[in-house]
């Protein structure tokens, strides 16, 4: 009899242990999906906003990187076929090398022997034009992380708003009558933030490589300049 009494026992233990892990693989798989989900119809506009930040950071992390690479002999050659009259070659380099500073520099060759005042002026307008092209879309970076935190402000109103309609639903506070809009209103509002704070970080970050591209253009810029005066110097 002991020993029925102990399988018995044994196998209860058995299946308590599998019901608690199938239990707790089931709340593992719906603690993402779920409360994600829990969140309502705000989490719509949150997840395209996701996926605006991750877009626009990657495209123009991209676009600014390709900009930045300038090769260290590109000036020395310049300055050599500068020196030794060949502007066409010059200015052929500079076709072939597709970064800001090229396009820049060509701009300029086109109108050496003109005055001096008039090769700044289109220089200075070329660099203007390069920065403008490396900001593009930077500005949506800007707006997401003012939005997203809103749209997780107004989440939060929307869950606050459910809590109290349940309650007066039921007749009675309860966990119940709670959860729902706790749900909404907590996940809405943290995912809004994790958004906007990406979106800010992403923002200040490519503004730091473009403030970088910017000085080389400009450096650039003056020792060219600098550069086609020399032989009347």
């Amino acid at each position: 009899m002991s020993l029925f009494l102990q399988v018995a026992i044994t196998a209860s233990d058995s299946a308590a242990h599998a019901k608690a892990a199938t239990d707790a693989t089931a709340k593992e798989g719906m603690n993402l999906l779920s409360l994600v989900m829990s969140g309502g119809w705000v989490m719509i506009p949150l997840g395209i906003l996701l996926v605006l930040t991750i877009y626009f950071a990657i495209e123009r992390f991209l676009t600014i990187r390709r900009a930045s690479r300038i090769d260290k002999n590109f000036m020395h050659l310049i300055r050599e076929n500068l020196m030794s009259g060949k502007v066409d070659a010059a200015t052929s380099l500079c076709k072939n090398t597709n970064t800001p500073i090229a396009r820049l520099l060509e701009k300029g060759l086109k109108r050496v022997g003109k005055p001096i005042k008039e090769v700044e002026s289109a220089v200075e307008s070329e660099g203007r034009l390069e920065i403008y092209k490396l900001e593009k879309n930077m500005n949506w970076l800007g707006i997401i992380s003012g939005i997203a935190p809103m749209l997780g402000f107004v989440g939060t109103i929307s869950g606050v708003i459910k809590i109290f309609y349940n309650i007066s639903q039921e007749g009675n506070i309860s966990i119940a009558a709670l959860s729902g809009g706790l749900y909404e209103k907590m996940i809405t509002s943290a995912c809004g933030l994790i958004i906007g704070i990406l979106a800010h970080i992403c923002f200040h970050y490519l503004n730091s490589m473009i403030d970088r591209v910017s000085f080389q253009v400009e450096s650039s810029a003056v020792e060219f300049i600098d550069l086609i005066q020399e032989p009347s110097n």
